[in-house]
Order: structure tokens, then C-alpha cells, then sequence
């Protein structure tokens, strides 16, 4: 990995907007806030003050941690693991409604659960989900958020074993900043290499065209 020698030391920005596991934990949480309205009651349940947070921190805290990321790595990892264990938690939620409700947690290999499968993996905005929501009853959305969770968090996993390797490469932002700080004192000593031996080689062509004029000197007297 080469660095930067130029002063710059910090990560280029990523577009967390563009990240299809932000788009989905997005989709995951106006999924539950919509499950909740519909299915939860709304007052003496914490269980929905539970589930919305978690939700808004699975999603709020991977916008945190893509920002922090150009700056630290660490507090990108840190964030994003985070943002892991509070939708491992809205995962957890939605397990035990359907448990607590005598409905049916879908199993890998039946067909509607592949159906499903299919859609989440090729469908990451609410726009798309919307309309399907609004026929869904409590066991469906909940099998659905339990989907976009697993999905999502497989994606967040890959994602976050990159970002480890990267740090391992190329270090945090101190590291980078000794790197660039490192490569540009190298490349001023080369610069100033590079003068002295045109300095001498200037030098050694003067005295020798003295000497030729010298020579010239004493032959024309």
C-alpha cells in the first residue's frame, strides 16, 4: 500500500446514502415503526419504545460511524458493531412477538420464506416495501423484519472484516499522518540530494572551462 505523500492523510468520504446496508436498515426501521403502530399498543408497552430505538440506532449509527471513518477507523468499526448489536436486538424483538403470539417464525427452506428471501436480497428502499406492507398482516412483516435483520447484518459483517484489513494495511489516521509526514521529508531530502549533486557537477564543469581559458590564454601570449 503506498501512501500519500502529498499531506493528505484523511480517507476518502464514503456516501453512506449509497450503502445498500444503510438503505435497508432504513427500510428496517420505518418497517417497525409502522409494525408497531399497527400491531403493539401504544401506550404501557415499552416493547415499542424498544424496538423503534433499536431500529433508529441500527440505522443512525451507521451514518455515524461513515462519517467518524474518515478520521478514525476504529470509531468506524466501533460504530458499525453497534449498529449490529441494536438490530441483533430488534432481531431478538421480533422473535419473541411471534413466539409470545403463538405465530410462526418462517424456516429457511419453506417457499414463502424463499419468496421473501429472493425480495429482500434485490429490493433495499421503503419505496419498494410499501406497498407490500400495507397487505401484510403482524406473522408476514414480522418475518420480513426478521429477514432485512439477517441480511442486513451479513452485509454489515463483510463490510466491516474490509474495513479490519484496511486498518491493518494502512493504520489509523496517526499512522497515515506519520506516513505522509514521513514521505514528504523523504521526498525533500531527494529534492535536496538531487541540488547538491547538480550543485557540485556545475562547479566541476566552471573549473574546467577556467582551465581551457587559461590554457587559451597562455598560447595566445
Amino acid at each position: 500500500m503506498e501512501y500519500n505523500t502529498k499531506g493528505k492523510v484523511l480517507k476518502k468520504a464514503v456516501v453512506w446514502k449509497e450503502l445498500y446496508f444503510y438503505r435497508k436498515s432504513d427500510t428496517l426501521y420505518q418497517l417497525t415503526v409502522e409494525f408497531c403502530k399497527r400491531f403493539l399498543p401504544a401506550h404501557s408497552d415499552r416493547t415499542v419504545d424498544q424496538m423503534v430505538q433499536a431500529a433508529r440506532s441500527g440505522k443512525q449509527n451507521i451514518v455515524e460511524g461513515s462519517e467518524d471513518g474518515q478520521t478514525s477507523s476504529e470509531m468506524e468499526i466501533k460504530l458499525l458493531n453497534v449498529a449490529r448489536g441494536s438490530l441483533q436486538e430488534l432481531r431478538a424483538d421480533y422473535t419473541d412477538y411471534l413466539n409470545t403470539h403463538h405465530l410462526t417464525v418462517w424456516t429457511k427452506d419453506s417457499e414463502r420464506m424463499r419468496r421473501l428471501r429472493i425480495f429482500c436480497q434485490t429490493h433495499n428502499d421503503h419505496c419498494d416495501y410499501e406497498p407490500l406492507m400495507a397487505k401484510m398482516n403482524d406473522e408476514e412483516m414480522a418475518n420480513m423484519a426478521l429477514t432485512l435483520c439477517h441480511q442486513t447484518d451479513k452485509m454489515m459483517c463483510t463490510y466491516i472484516e474490509k474495513l479490519e484489513e484496511r486498518f491493518v494495511k494502512e493504520g489509523g489516521i496517526k499512522e497515515r499522518m506519520y506516513a505522509a509526514r514521513t514521505g514528504y521529508r523523504a521526498e525533500q531530502e531527494a529534492h535536496m540530494r538531487a541540488l547538491e549533486e547538480e550543485n557540485q557537477r556545475l562547479e566541476a564543469e566552471n573549473t574546467e572551462l577556467k582551465r581551457i581559458i587559461e590554457e587559451l590564454n597562455k598560447r595566445l601570449h
